[in-house]
């Protein structure tokens, strides 16, 4: 971090507190007092708190506050003058993280400090535009007013702010997700309704997509299945009009997923994924491409159809392996994603042995918190394989640490897969360990 990084996020700090006509002693009295708020009183006066502030703005060496600090800053600097929590780009608290970060913190902290202040919203009820900045809210407001001023920057705003969702999955449980995601899906739904300009309609059913996707995916996640299945027939149908078949490839492989466990059979999702290929295939995109010749294989394995899901699977990482210069979509799937379904694959036509290596070493790289549900579904399918190796203790031990990780994202697809990995065990449930699990179950996802 360079010495004129500091004094950008130090000169940032104090353009913060100037906008709010705070003098320093008024910025040290709001710190005590949120600290005092918030259960967690501060032991220093407010001579000492101002002496810390002033160090911080300094223009010739500020110092990077705190964590308990910054915890304290993000709550004053989330809640504008009118008094509602604003997070988004553009917002103080916005603002607030792009000082922290020239003042030399990590995007690891960043990225908590965030999640925090995002539970927090949703906790209080006030979540609904937290993701929106004020200057995204008004936008947004005005155009719902009249369509004809719908421009660029407000569809990026809200691109960005379904990207900021997308990302606290894993952090937050799908029903903040959902709380979230409603100002966007509803105005996406009227906008579509509305005259826009004509021009930018291909990216507003871009940004409508993705975001019914989303909310389908938190839909049946929190067990509305009528919901879900409204929500992505939207997204099919505003992809659809995009121009990227890879786009709606995207839609109808998260539709297909979440009807392989909401319907019984593989039937209906089968017919899902052989669309999501046929869109690929058409598509730009090598990794969407990837991704759906893996589900494929998924698919497959769990008819019995060996074959095909080999052949499948190769397919996918002959495009995992290819050239992904230019790529739309270059992060939406990756090895060790497709590592997890080779182990399906081997799990239901294969090696168990096997399996249980695919899975622990996908689950083993997939570490970033946007990824923690998948880790876990991953790692309750390295369960299974440890079953069927007749290794039912090591199991129950593994599958401790996915009820937890469950239990906090409130994900359906994990606490099926639990439920069924307990019905595999059930032929030891006279043992102390299996107690143990049941008791885990019951007290953490009452099942």
């Amino acid at each position: 971090m360079s010495a004129h990084d500091k004094v950008v996020g130090a000169a940032t700090l104090k353009r913060l507190r100037l906008a709010r006509g705070w003098s320093l002693a008024d910025t040290a009295r709001a710190i005590i007092g949120k600290a005092t708020e918030l259960g967690q009183p501060l032991d220093s006066s407010i001579a000492s708190v101002q002496r810390a502030v002033a160090r911080w703005e300094s223009s010739k060496a500020p110092i990077l506050p705190g964590e308990r600090y910054q915890l304290l800053l993000g709550h004053l600097y989330a809640r504008g003058a009118d008094g509602q929590t604003s997070l988004g780009a553009g917002s103080d608290f916005g603002e607030l993280l792009d000082a922290l970060a020239h003042l030399g913190e990590s995007e690891r902290r960043l990225d908590e400090l965030r999640t925090l202040l995002v539970r927090t919203a949703t906790d209080s009820g006030g979540g609904l535009l937290a993701l929106l900045g004020p200057s995204t809210q008004l936008a947004l407001s005005t155009v719902l007013a009249d369509p004809a001023q719908l421009d660029e920057g407000l569809l990026d705003a809200m691109r960005l702010a379904v990207r900021d969702v997308n990302g606290q999955i894993g952090s937050v449980p799908f029903v903040r997700v959902q709380l979230l995601l409603a100002p966007i899906v509803e105005s996406c739904r009227r906008l579509l309704d509305a005259p826009v300009p004509e021009p930018l309609l291909p990216d507003l059913q871009t940004v409508a997509a993705q975001a019914y996707t989303l909310a389908g995916r938190a839909a049946f996640e929190t067990r509305d299945d009528e919901a879900s299945r409204r929500l992505y027939a939207e997204a099919t149908a505003a992809a659809g009009g995009t121009g990227s078949s890879w786009r709606r490839a995207v839609v109808h492989m998260s539709h297909a997923l979440v009807t392989l466990y909401s319907t019984p059979g593989v039937e209906a999702a089968q017919r899902l994924v052989d669309a999501a290929v046929r869109d690929a295939r058409a598509g730009e995109s090598v990794m969407v491409r990837a991704r759906a010749h893996a589900l494929q294989a998924e698919i497959a394995a769990r008819a019995g159809a060996e074959r095909s899901a080999q052949a499948a699977l190769a397919l996918a990482w002959y495009d995992m392996d290819s050239d992904r210069d230019g790529d739309p979509a270059p992060t939406s799937f990756s090895p060790a994603h497709l590592r997890g379904f080779e182990g399906v694959t081997e799990l239901y036509v294969g090696d168990p042995a096997q399996a249980h290596d695919y899975f622990a070493r996908s689950a083993e790289a997939l570490q970033a918190p946007r990824e923690r549900v998948q880790r876990a579904i991953v790692a309750t399918d390295q369960a299974l394989a440890r079953i069927r190796l007749d290794e039912p203790q090591a199991a129950a031990e593994l599958l401790h640490g996915c009820i937890d990780a469950a239990s906090s994202t409130g994900g359906r697809v994990a606490s099926i897969r639990l439920r069924r990995a307990r019905t595999d065990l059930r032929a030891w449930r006279r043992e102390d360990w299996f107690a143990d699990l049941d008791d885990h179950l019951i007290d953490s996802l009452g099942a």
